[in-house]
């Protein structure tokens, strides 16, 4: 099993990405005339899941009025999305290896898009966290198999800068979405933030269905359908208790009991991995990297850390600062431009350097933003306490976010890249996931206690961002790891 530096989305290495696993691949997936198309494709259906993950963020207020939703109601509109795809991306990888990744694009991309449509039309709180439920169940199949139809159609230092392009792009649409959402928001329906992902899903489906070639790549093992849902409820467990044991009550024994719940069936998913070996969702094989250790750790503490931002950042000037929808959704506009502008470099630099170096430095300058975030209370004046706060953050996270996605897809082979790819999203996705269900002590207060939790939640994310800069700095190697006729060295 060959070894992987990995990143969530993001990865880069120092040898040409992927090379021997497009060469293995029985159909090559595009010719050069429709690579640009292609990537197009792709990018269109993620950017479902980043406008998603970042838009209902600034309608969180809104909803919360509209449909009488406590704190703790607010982190499950948030977790409904994120525990599906947290979990499925794993077997949504896999099911792309097996059935075709153009085939799930497409199923997830529309899945997507009707998912969406019902939560525009949700009459009440219970309607609307199913539909998100769906949503992240369609980003789940979608997302892995855009990212590993990347992995498949571009090679060499021409896949770095694809990567870098994916990435920047869905994190700009998902920044602007929060824009156009405050916008629909002020004008007083946060019903419509939801729309905003038909236009999307119908061009990335045309797309897909012209460009896209069909891939027959099927592996004869069955999916690690029980690994899944195994994995589904004990996240669900796990969020669960921290939703339970972060609110007003604290950890009572329901929390408790959620948690050793929670637990066991990560323990027993763990012993169902290992016994399914290659075969299974999340191969253990991977671990046996140190740099894929390190990856890992690094993905979970920064997208951890970047999805508390993205769902306080909002609240707070809402709420506590006096801020509009609209302003809340472009307060946070510097990080997609910056990342637009610098992560096709970051990308194709990293390919070439390798990416210990950017992903130390990156993480450090998030954790230097998060610790401006303290001088935002009620007089919060953008230009002055906000905007450089988020500026440092973009800076932070445009050396890390094209190195960290390169870096999965150069160190495995063909036959995993859907596997790989869907993990390294999932561990980020889980830490939002984790980060958000921690919130409640946050989201539960007001007034001057709302600015006391705030700060406390930011200094918490500096903390993060350090320890995840360290442990890139003291787990990957020195140099990118070359390719040897068995794959990356460990």
């Amino acid at each position: 099993m060959p070894q992987l530096v990995y990143k969530e989305g993001m990865n880069a290495a120092v040898f040409s990405p992927c090379d021997a696993a497009v060469a293995q691949c029985a159909n090559p997936v595009a010719t050069a005339s429709h690579h640009r198309l292609v990537l197009i494709s792709t990018i269109l259906a993620s950017s479902l899941a980043f406008v998603d993950g970042s838009v209902v963020n600034v309608a969180l207020p809104a909803i919360a009025r509209s449909l009488d939703a406590d704190a703790r109601a607010l982190q499950w509109v948030v977790n409904a999305y994120l525990l599906p795809l947290s979990a499925l991306l794993l077997l949504g990888g896999a099911a792309g290896d097996h059935f075709g990744r153009r085939r799930l694009l497409i199923a997830g991309t529309i899945l997507f898009a009707l998912a969406s449509l019902a939560c525009a039309l949700a009459p009440n709180l219970s309607t609307l966290l199913a539909s998100r439920l769906v949503q992240g169940v369609g980003a789940a199949i979608l997302m892995p198999n855009s990212l590993a139809i990347l992995g498949q159609t571009f090679s060499g230092e021409s896949k770095g800068r694809a990567i870098g392009i994916w990435a920047a792009s869905g994190a700009a649409l998902g920044a602007i979405g929060p824009v156009i959402g405050g916008w629909l928001v002020d004008l007083g329906s946060w019903r419509a933030i939801f729309l905003l992902n038909l236009p999307l899903a119908a061009a990335a489906v045309v797309l897909a269905w012209r460009f896209v070639p069909d891939d027959h790549n099927a592996r004869d093992q069955p999916l690690d359908a029980l690994g899944g849902l195994l994995a589904t409820i004990a996240l669900a467990a796990l969020t669960w208790a921290l939703t339970l044991g972060s609110g007003r009550s604290g950890w009572t024994a329901s929390a408790l009991t959620a948690s050793v719940l929670a637990g066991g069936l990560l323990l027993l998913f763990l012993r169902i991995e290992k016994q399914r070996g290659d075969a299974a969702m999340m191969p253990l094989g991977l671990f046996s990297s140190k740099s894929f250790v390190g990856l890992s750790i690094l993905t979970f503490l920064l997208y951890g850390a970047l999805g508390a931002l993205f769902v306080l950042v909002p609240y707070l000037l809402i709420e506590a600062a006096g801020y509009s929808a609209i302003a809340a959704g472009a307060a946070l506009l510097p990080l997609p431009l910056v990342l637009t502008l610098t992560s096709p470099t970051a990308g194709a630099l990293a390919s070439r350097i390798g990416p210990r170096l950017p992903l130390t430095l990156g993480p450090l300058l998030v954790a230097a933003g998060f610790l401006l975030a303290l001088r935002i209370d009620t007089t919060a004046n953008y230009w002055i306490d906000v905007l450089p706060m988020i500026s440092l953050i973009a800076l932070g996270m445009s050396a890390a976010v094209a190195p960290l996605t390169t870096a999965v897809l150069t160190a495995v082979d063909a036959r995993h890249i859907g596997s790989a790819s869907g993990l390294n999203s999932a561990v980020a996705r889980g830490g939002g996931l984790v980060a958000t269900a921690m919130l409640g002590s946050v989201l539960a207060a007001e007034g001057n206690q709302l600015i006391t939790a705030f700060h406390a939640a930011m200094t918490v994310c500096a903390i993060a961002c350090t320890v995840a800069s360290l442990s890139a700095f003291g787990l990957l190697a020195r140099e990118g790891p070359p390719r040897g006729p068995d794959g990356p060295r460990k």
